[in-house]
């Protein structure tokens, strides 16, 4: 029986970086995993996969977006799926030797097999051929990911309707798509496949898409979903969806209308992968969606069992789940590394056009009762968004107005999961609006818009005294 300090089962981002800190610190560290490389989701079925797609549908559109005279401006038609995720297999690998090469430098074992948990010391490998071992450890780490939640009278055997985890694996692009779900993946993938020209209605049971946004930055995202014929139904839940003889789909509206398509892609919600991986043996429960819930070192009920990633739940994002990972595998050893993750979380969505975030929205800031002045900076007033053929980007800065600190930055727009960044920074710094202002930025660059901001913020804040004056 082999023996560890630390076992993680699952080796997606929050495995990865538990196991690696671990090692990195003298601890003896393996990760159990079922695939045959590792990545979790993050490689293997979603977040890489969904963003080279996204790049590539930029890619084919680009002329569309920023046209050239004499030049065809149209997304090719008549590709196959395969085709258009020709990179997507290159990428994968590449990340999955770096993710394999990490691992074996710092000496973490990977054990191929499923995980399961005998006791608060011990996991159960079982391989493919039906042998099983078992290991023995100091701590366990769950960190098994999240599967697509499937819906009632939704018929998931036929070829043309598929989840997050199978709309890759299409063999041909559809000329129509209904994706039911506008939370983040369901909106990323209806922006990437209305880009490239694919008829798409997105369905949405609450009245608007991801409502965590800032409104404005909703706003923008929906009118490019509009610009680009993507067809929004909010306020309306899908009663059945079934696949038809002739290879399509239809889905059938709470109000009885009917949309048939190619292809139907379910997109409401994810569930934590925690049946049957031993958890009632130790004690520790899970909720309706099959999350686990810990404490502020990602500790469960059961002393020696972390837990970290999508498997928690809220936010479930590959960036989050590796934080979580690393201050999980700190707080085990005592290692003081990483005791905690930093309160500005930045999130990126990948929709077209993309959103960052950090820190508070507007409306968050206001049901907060904070006494806020906001600056607003529009991409086509910024050269190089002009240069990019954003019209519509925005970045919009919170500053509290009486010590003028920044307290949220919400972006839409060319490069808006880049630009959130920096935001982040000036928000954890505890620079704000004169910080800004006194910077001396790069010209012509997205960055300025953070300058822009700022100068908007301080003529709003000098608008009442100047109005007193007069």
């Amino acid at each position: 029986m082999r023996s560890y300090d630390l076992i993680s089962i699952g080796s997606g981002p929050a495995g990865e970086k538990a196991a690696l800190v671990a090692a990195q610190y003298g601890r003896r560290a393996a990760i159990v995993e079922m695939a045959p490389r590792p990545g979790g989701a993050m490689v293997n079925t979603g977040t890489v996969a969904s963003k080279v797609l996204r790049e590539t549908a930029l890619v084919a559109s680009a002329l569309r977006r920023r046209p050239i005279p004499g030049f065809e401006n149209s997304v090719p038609k008549g590709m196959s799926m395969q085709q258009f995720m020709a990179r997507r297999t290159l990428v994968q690998m590449e990340e999955h030797d770096h993710i394999e090469e990490r691992l074996e430098g710092s000496g973490v074992e990977i054990i191929h097999g499923r995980g399961e948990i005998v006791d608060e010391h011990t996991v159960r490998v079982t391989c493919d051929d039906g042998s099983s071992h078992l290991l023995t450890t100091e701590f366990i780490l769950v960190a098994t990911g999240s599967s697509p939640a499937r819906g009632k009278n939704v018929d998931f055997g036929h070829p043309a309707i598929v989840d997050a985890d199978g709309i890759l694996e299409l063999e041909r692009m559809p000329h129509s798509l209904v994706v039911v779900g506008a939370g983040v993946i369901g909106s990323e993938y209806a922006s990437i496949f209305g880009e490239l020209g694919v008829d798409v209605t997105l369905i949405e049971p609450r009245n608007a898409l991801m409502r965590f946004l800032d409104e404005e930055v909703r706003n923008v995202l929906v009118h490019g979903m509009q610009d680009v014929g993507i067809e929004l139904r909010f306020g309306h839940s899908v009663s059945k969806v079934e696949g038809l003889a002739s290879g399509g789909a239809r889905t059938t509206l709470d109000d009885g209308s009917v949309i048939e398509s190619d292809c139907v892609l379910w997109s409401l919600g994810r569930n934590g992968n925690t049946r049957g991986i031993g958890l009632d043996k130790i004690g520790v429960a899970t909720d309706e969606r099959g999350n686990i819930k810990v404490d502020s070192h990602y500790r469960t009920t059961c002393a020696s069992v972390f837990a970290a990633g999508d498997v928690i739940g809220f936010p479930a994002l590959a960036s989050t789940s590796m934080e979580q990972g690393r201050v999980a595998a700190c707080h085990m050893f005592g290692i003081p590394f990483l005791t905690k993750i930093a309160d500005t979380v930045p999130m990126g969505i990948y929709t077209i056009p993309a959103i960052g975030a950090v820190g508070l929205t507007e409306e968050e800031a206001r049901t907060g009762a904070r006494d806020i002045v906001v600056g607003r900076a529009y991409y086509r007033d910024n050269a190089r968004g002009r240069m990019l053929g954003d019209d519509q980007g925005l970045l919009k800065a919170v500053f509290d107005r009486r010590t003028r600190a920044l307290l949220g930055v919400s972006v839409v727009g060319q490069d808006a999961t880049e630009l959130v960044h920096f935001g982040q920074l000036a928000i954890h710094s505890g620079h704000g609006m004169q910080h800004l202002i006194e910077m001396c930025f790069n010209y012509p660059t997205l960055s300025e818009l953070y300058k822009a901001a700022a100068f908007d913020a301080m003529a709003a804040l000098a608008a009442p005294a100047a109005r007193s004056a007069a």
